[in-house]
């Protein structure tokens, strides 16, 4: 038994800037990423390389959360595409209309649920399938038994797969992110830090702490490293920042039991609903649930 959990607000940003024909409901509103979500998720039903039997769906609702409190230039909804704003909660209502369980998060984020729940149920099942190709999610994965998985690029990231990607391995992936920096979340990084230097520095010392202040301690060789372990010196409480807001959580109250995120169908009530709302474009069910 495989455990899928997914990253909704990414698949909610691939379906809006997909080639999908554009859609709307039946008040004229744009719903192309909504139902190209329930499409997406629709699929793994039908996917024989996922057989996919428990599953639950985690969105940011809204984009902030507790780490805007820590860092003030962290990402937040500001500049986000009003089509994608409007869909925000008509797109978790269509996925519980399909029977998913959804953990719509407000102070934590998507990808802390995910964390959360790969954490906890990962000795109860086979594997779990962590289905978003962000780098964040790298610091999750064990071995064979927590993976990620890259749909747009047909890969399955294992922790071989992690290094393979990032030159560390899983548990450095936050101060990778903090060295590094991450656009995407408003994390700026260590200046003069790239991808290769901060992943050969991490492959040997694992943490930021780790590295020696003094270049001439380094055990591998960098290019320009006197500048380097200066800046790091430098910018080290930045780092360290940086590297609380890449970490992930694993405490986010998740209600549900593992039994409760077996799929059994979707909603006939809530369908009928979201169907009216969206039209004849809403995708049919593979199942549904029994109502007796």
């Amino acid at each position: 038994m495989r455990l899928h959990v997914v990253d909704g607000t990414f698949e909610l940003y691939r379906a809006h800037f997909s080639r999908r024909p554009e859609r709307v409901a039946v008040d004229g509103s744009d719903v192309k990423a909504t139902l190209g979500v329930m499409d997406s998720l629709l699929a793994l039903f039908s996917d024989p390389r996922e057989h996919a039997t428990h599953i639950a769906v985690a969105f940011d609702n809204p984009i902030e959360s507790f780490r805007n409190d820590l860092f003030a230039g962290y990402k937040s909804g500001e500049g986000m595409e009003p089509a994608l704003v409007a869909q925000m909660d008509l797109v978790e209502e269509a996925v519980e209309a399909l029977g998913i369980v959804v953990w719509s998060m407000d102070r934590f984020e998507a990808d802390d649920a995910l964390a959360t729940a790969a954490n906890r149920w990962r000795e109860a099942v086979t594997q779990v399938r962590v289905m978003t190709p962000d780098k964040d999610l790298g610091q999750c994965v064990t071995g064979s038994k927590i993976v990620q998985v890259d749909r747009i690029r047909n890969r399955v990231i294992n922790e071989d797969g992690v290094r393979e990607r990032n030159g560390c391995g899983p548990t450095s992936i936050p101060d990778w992110l903090a060295l590094v920096g991450d656009s995407a979340d408003g994390i700026p990084g260590v200046p003069g830090f790239g991808a290769k230097t901060a992943a050969k520095l991490l492959s040997v010392y694992g943490s930021i702490e780790a590295i020696p202040p003094n270049c001439d301690d380094w055990a591998v060789p960098i290019r320009g490293a006197p500048r380097l372990a200066t800046t790091l010196q430098e910018h080290l409480d930045e780092a360290r920042l940086y590297r609380v807001l890449a970490t992930l959580a694993t405490n986010v109250p998740l209600e549900e039991n593992l039994d409760d995120l077996r799929w059994r169908g979707a909603d006939p009530s809530l369908y009928q609903s979201i169907s009216e709302r969206l039209g004849t474009w809403t995708p049919e069910p593979l199942r549904w649930r029994s109502t007796r």
